[in-house]
């Protein structure tokens, strides 16, 4: 534990900072899971909404510096060419 003033808030802040990143890093991954869900029970417009979610949340992980933004890009495309491919299926059946 430090003794200086300054290192204590610190620490405080830290602590702080690391809870607001890990709440929106839980909540990231809980958005991209539940696109996931709504993949497998194959309703299309629950997963565009999913997707519609997902994709809004990974944009807001940018901008609090929680992902890069070629990572987010990255995922955003990986989401969006797997609810392309079942509405593709979806359509050939």
């Amino acid at each position: 534990m430090p003794n200086i003033k300054s290192s204590i808030k610190d620490v405080k802040s830290t602590i702080i900072r690391t809870n607001r990143n890990a709440m929106a890093k839980s909540l990231l991954r809980t958005s991209i899971r539940k696109f996931e869900k709504s993949m497998q029970s194959t309703d299309i417009e629950q997963a565009k909404s999913a997707l519609n979610n997902a994709t809004r949340i990974i944009d807001k992980s940018v901008t609090k510096g929680i992902l890069h933004k070629n990572a987010a890009a990255r995922r955003k495309s990986r989401l969006t060419k797997r609810f392309n491919a079942m509405n593709q299926a979806a359509d050939n059946a």
